[in-house]
């Protein structure tokens, strides 16, 4: 079994938000004020011949001996998604570095690729914090992933084991799926159907939109419209990306069976009330020692919206990655005054 941290008793649900779908609609749809955009686009090439949207945030005082992050969004999303603007904003405040990534053919980076994002696709977030690497090579870097992102975060990972990425130094996944063979269960049962045809519904959109603006397109099939998300990603994701079945696919991109290869300091924050990524996946894979998992008893799906006074604001969430890196960077230090 997977034993909850401390944290556990630290996140306490807005007393108007209970429950799994109420965190996950809620802190979907309550508004975000982003800051002026101010950061710098750095494109990233990749081996096949696309390329992806990088977003530089860097604070004033910054200097190579600092940390940064890099950050990356789930499904749908972009460097726009109000959990990745509120936690890069809040780092920029801590004097920390951030690259807000977009995956292929999403946000900014959307004219620049052919190919999708999908959880097999570690190899661009490893090109991407190469890329950072060589900006900023005494910098330590933390990785910060979301859902998607998260679990690409923690492939990688377990793809490095003990070999070094550039200045990777941490990882972070927030709500990450883990088995994606779980997650298709989850998504065929109760309030899992709406979502799995929520999350079909708008990659449809995103995919036809693509097509329909990209100058030479891939061959997808658009013979029927999916209905959830396995169709989709038996009818596009799978073939697209090279798989010869959506079960390979799945086999191949769940996280759960790298886990136990991970060397880096690894936390993964997950939420037992998850409407969207069972959180017990997690327990039926060995972990690596270099993991910490914080299982909280709510939260909902990158919801989190917390209690007024138990941090600056209700975003419980943001200040844990705030205090994952600040923590990281902390104890860097003590061992290079050390050594």
């Amino acid at each position: 079994m997977v034993a909850a941290s401390r944290l556990l008793q630290r996140f306490r649900p807005h007393p108007l938000v209970w429950g799994g779908n109420a965190q996950t609609l809620f802190a979907a749809l309550f508004p975000w004020e982003a800051g002026p955009y101010k950061a710098v686009r750095r494109l990233v090439d990749l081996e096949d011949g696309d390329r992806l949207m990088v977003h530089d945030d860097c604070p004033r005082g910054w200097n190579d001996a600092s940390p940064s992050a890099l950050l990356v969004h789930g499904l749908g999303g972009s460097h726009a998604s109000p959990y990745v603007e509120r936690a890069a904003a809040k780092l920029n405040a801590e004097g920390v570095r951030t690259f807000r990534m977009d995956l292929r053919g999403c946000g900014a980076g959307e004219p620049y690729a052919r190919g999708g994002a999908h959880c097999g696709s570690w190899d661009d977030v490893r090109a991407v914090v190469e890329h950072v690497s060589e900006l900023a090579p005494r910098s330590p870097l933390h990785l910060i992933g979301y859902s998607l992102g998260g679990s690409l975060a923690l492939n990688l990972a377990g793809e490095l084991a003990e070999q070094r990425c550039g200045t990777l130094h941490s990882v972070m996944a927030v709500c990450p799926p883990v088995d994606l063979h779980a997650v298709d269960k989850s998504f065929s049962r109760g309030a899992g159907r709406a979502y799995s045809r929520h999350f079909a519904r708008m990659m449809w959109k995103q995919i036809t939109h693509r097509l329909e603006t990209m100058p030479d397109p891939p061959y997808v099939d658009t013979s029927r419209v999916p209905r959830h998300i396995r169709q989709l990603d038996e009818q596009i994701t799978a073939p697209l990306h090279g798989y010869a079945s959506v079960e390979e696919y799945y086999n191949h991109a769940s996280a759960g069976p790298r886990l136990g290869r991970i060397k880096l300091p690894t936390q993964i924050i997950a939420a037992a009330d998850d409407p969207v990524i069972p959180a017990d996946a997690l327990s039926a894979f060995s972990l690596s020692s270099a993991i910490e998992v914080v299982v909280t008893k709510g939260g909902g799906h990158l919801g989190f919206f917390g209690r007024f006074g138990d941090d600056p604001d209700r975003r419980w969430i943001d200040w844990r990655v705030v205090e994952w890196v600040r923590g990281q960077h902390r104890a860097a230090s003590s061992q290079l005054a050390m050594a």
